[in-house]
């Protein structure tokens, strides 16, 4: 799998200015003009790794010339010995490079672990997991595909490309079936509409009011199991709300369908991944 996005550049670029600025000024003041290096990106850690692509790119913008070789791609399973890549080149690129390229590879790596994780408890039941729009500002695009390459699912990529009415919505709209029946009024055919409840009493709503997705929000595992038993397979049904890999093999064995788990992205612990310049080039 290779992350593709016309605007990668363009977020790689800013965040090389972030970082550097007008210069490096440790590496400027140290490592001469002229000097050539190579290093070696590996893991110091078992898991699944994810954005090698992307960490290649850091450095390429930075120097064309730069070689960067790549050994393990996304979706291969790492252990505290493997040789992700190499980089070989102006040393100054990439010294300057270093950390947002790493910063990227072990924060999406540890996602893309974690999904796996997730992914594993759930599968022997058939639910799907998802992921939330709970992402990192800037990142959401980058942290749903590691959530790809670790097996699981996407969600809406944000509030543009789905119809999904909260407990919120419901609010302000006076119930369920008035948040419904406004959103039927105006939605296209060809967009599905979810909407969350809380109780058996807006499970039977939402089927009343001709919900295409119906999201259980919070509930524990009984009442899962009689929402499930009551929507008996005419929708998608969605368990969300607090799952962690305590509850996800339970929650996936009431039978819902989907499951969204915001600890994919707004809670992982980024893989340890380093990069060494090679002294015996």
């Amino acid at each position: 799998m290779k992350f593709k996005n016309f605007n990668l550049d363009r977020w790689l670029e800013n965040w090389l200015a972030e970082d550097i600025g007008s210069g490096d000024l440790t590496t400027d003041l140290i490592v001469p003009e002229a000097a050539v290096a190579k290093a070696c990106i590996h893991s110091k850690d078992v898991g699944l790794l994810a954005g090698i692509d992307v960490a290649g790119r850091v450095f390429t913008l930075l120097n064309p010339n730069i070689q960067f070789t790549v050994y393990a791609r996304d979706g291969a399973q790492l252990d505290k010995q493997t040789v992700i890549a190499t980089v070989e080149g102006d040393a100054r690129s990439i010294l300057a490079g270093e950390r947002l390229a790493l910063n990227l590879l072990q924060h999406l790596s540890g996602i893309a672990t974690q999904t796996a994780h997730f992914t594993a408890l759930a599968e022997p039941y058939g639910a799907r997991l998802v992921d939330t729009r709970k992402t990192t500002p800037g990142l959401r695009l980058l942290e749903k595909y590691a959530v790809r390459v670790g097996g699981g699912f996407n969600h809406r990529l944000g509030l543009y490309d789905a119809v999904l009415i909260k407990d919120n919505h419901i609010k302000v709209a006076g119930g369920i079936k008035a948040a419904l029946e406004l959103t039927k009024k105006e939605i296209s055919h060809m967009t599905k509409v979810e909407i969350e409840v809380e109780n058996i009493a807006g499970v039977e709503a939402a089927l009343r009011g001709g919900a295409d997705i119906i999201m259980l929000d919070n509930m524990d595992c009984d009442q899962m199991l009689e929402a499930v038993r009551l929507i008996r397979g005419r929708v998608p049904v969605e368990a969300s709300g607090g799952i962690t890999e305590k509850t996800v093999a339970a929650i996936a064995a009431t039978g819902v369908d989907i499951i969204s788990v915001g600890a994919l992205t707004h809670s992982v612990r980024s893989l340890d991944i380093s990069l060494d310049i090679d002294l015996n080039k």
